[in-house]
């Protein structure tokens, strides 16, 4: 990059370009970073090994431990020398500074990557150039950090089964989902460039996350190569979503009893990544009892592939799942998702029947 910093103009977002980490910002918090930064920025650091390392982060504003992983691992490197380059994107500044996922009037910024149904938005457009920028760098893997609103494990998802792709997940945890909807995510149009995971490292504020967090970045910077053996079988615990789990617009939903089109249970966040098995009781219906969740299918599914059961009112699994990211988050399910469902697979790709 030529100059200690430059800019890029699309439409009503500016992309900064830095050739260095500014050494004010290692102890800046997320939310105070629209005080040194004018929106999305990206870093270009240098490091032994040429072919960077592509990181993301606050792709979403109030998922922070990706932030704080990054500072703490260069404080680590201040007077020596990263053993990888390091491209680093920042993402949505202006809704880290409200300490929300997305501002009212923001897309997604985990939703406007190339392969988004709605490519022309100047969102989508700045984030074409991005993976412009880091294809011509030819990065060695790709990262993107994200947090959960809900009880999960740590885990990684991928977007291709390709070994170098597990390899790089299996750094993380054993873990491992593999997903093609939604569309428009960081990982999915990094995919084709090189190796790339997205990481989901447990909730908001957890200091054992930002530790998990930059660990793992510090062993992905320091590999040489991927091994070219294929990971073992028993070393990954291997699932795909098959379906998200939307509440309609106009539905209304609860998580403590009071009346609702979904009367969804308190302790809902509690059955991620457990195998259940048909009848569990998610919650009631309320209110007209008209509603039925939206499911979002995996290319290649049936919609009428139906997981949910409502006779008499309950909302019941009708069939074998594993749910992950169901969410209390009211906020979280209207901006996004109450959470999917997913199933075992072989490396082929396959359900596991059973």
């Amino acid at each position: 990059m030529a100059g200690s910093q430059d800019r890029v103009v699309c439409d009503d977002l500016r992309l900064e370009r830095f050739d260095h980490f500014p050494g004010a910002l290692i102890d800046v918090p997320a939310s105070e970073l629209w005080r040194h930064l004018q929106g999305p920025s990206l870093f270009f650091l240098r490091g032994r090994q040429p072919r960077p390392l592509f990181i993301s982060v606050l792709l979403h504003g109030n998922e922070d431990s990706g932030w704080r992983a990054i500072q703490s691992l260069l404080r680590e490197h201040r007077k020596a020398i990263l053993p990888r380059s390091m491209l680093l994107f920042v993402g949505n500044v202006a809704a880290a500074k409200a300490k929300v996922r997305t501002l009212p009037h923001q897309e997604d910024y985990n939703r406007a990557w190339p392969g988004t149904l709605n490519p022309d938005t100047p969102l989508a457009r700045l984030l074409a150039d991005i993976v412009g920028i880091v294809r011509h760098e030819m990065p060695f893997a790709s990262i993107d950090i994200h947090n959960n609103t809900a009880y999960n494990p740590h885990y990684a998802c991928v977007n291709s089964l390709g070994e170098a792709h597990l390899h790089l997940a299996r750094l993380f945890s054993r873990t491992v989902v593999y997903f093609d909807r939604p569309l428009g995510v960081q990982s999915a149009a990094v995919t084709p460039i090189c190796p790339a995971v997205t990481v989901e490292c447990g909730r908001i504020g957890e200091a054992v996350s930002v530790a998990h967090v930059a660990e793992f970045i510090g062993s992905a910077l320091a590999m040489q190569q991927f091994p070219d053996h294929r990971l073992p079988d028993g070393d990954l615990d291997l699932m795909k979503t098959f379906a998200i789990i939307k509440v309609p617009t106009d539905a209304s939903l609860s998580y403590d009893g009071t009346d609702a089109d979904f009367r969804l249970r308190a302790d809902l966040d509690r059955l991620n990544f457990s195998e259940l098995d048909p009848g569990v009781v998610f919650g009631t219906l309320g209110g007209s009892a008209k509603h039925r969740f939206d499911l979002v299918m995996a290319e290649g599914e049936r919609a009428e592939n139906e997981y949910f059961d409502y006779t008499r009112g309950k909302i019941r699994l009708s069939q074998r799942a594993i749910p992950a990211m169901l969410t209390l988050d009211q906020s979280a399910v209207r901006l996004d998702c109450l959470g999917y469902l997913m199933h075992r697979i072989g490396r082929d790709g396959r359900r596991i029947p059973g």
